[in-house]
């Protein structure tokens, strides 16, 4: 699937504020910096489509993204970030839950979890909570670009056991630097998208 457009459409903080115009919807869900906003920007092939920060925690919002006029990416807060009060973690918690919970047009949710590293405890819970809730979620290794791509398969590896991923479950490397893992992606949306007998693209 190619990206002719995108642009950033609104933010949101409660169900009174989500988008309703039919189109269907993907999640992006991860770690407070995990590169949230860096994957929006690649997959729009824009550098500043989503203000990226090294500062984590800086996604307080539901943002909407419409690309090709067609289908939305919606990005979620980050989790696991400590410099907020217990009560603001909760809350952004909650947010993202409803969200997620939400029924609509979410067709599809990508976790990215830091190619570097083991799974986390939040990258655990909140994979096994999605899977317990029955949502369909594909799992991208970030940051690929930061270890050698010979290194990648044990990484992989490492996700893998580390989420408890069944064998057929996806796993994709990516790179928000190189581009690697981008078209991947772009082709599980369009499948999701197809399978729901939606466009990929809108003449509107």
């Amino acid at each position: 699937m190619d990206v002719c457009h995108a642009e950033f459409i609104t933010s949101a903080v409660n169900q009174n504020q989500y988008l309703l115009d039919g189109l269907p919807e993907f999640a992006l869900v991860g770690r407070s910096n995990v590169g949230k906003s860096s994957f929006v920007n690649c997959i729009a092939g824009r550098r500043n489509l989503a203000r990226t920060s090294n500062q984590p925690g800086r996604t307080r919002t539901l943002n909407y993204y419409r690309f090709n006029h067609a289908w939305y990416l919606v990005d979620l807060p980050g989790y696991g970030y400590a410099n907020v009060s217990k009560t603001e973690r909760e809350a952004l918690g909650r947010m993202s839950q409803t969200y997620l919970l939400s029924g609509g047009l979410l067709i599809g949710i990508f976790q990215l979890i830091d190619i570097r590293h083991p799974p986390m405890e939040h990258d655990f819970l909140v994979h096994r909570w999605m899977r317990e809730k029955g949502l369909m979620v594909t799992v991208v290794a970030a940051k690929a670009d930061k270890i050698s791509k010979g290194k990648q398969l044990s990484h992989l590896r490492q996700i893998r056991q580390g989420l408890g991923l069944d064998e057929g479950a996806r796993c994709i490397p990516f790179s928000a630097v190189t581009g690697q893992g981008r078209e991947h992606i772009l082709d599980v949306m369009e499948e999701m998208l197809i399978a729901r007998g939606l466009a990929t693209v809108s003449g509107s």
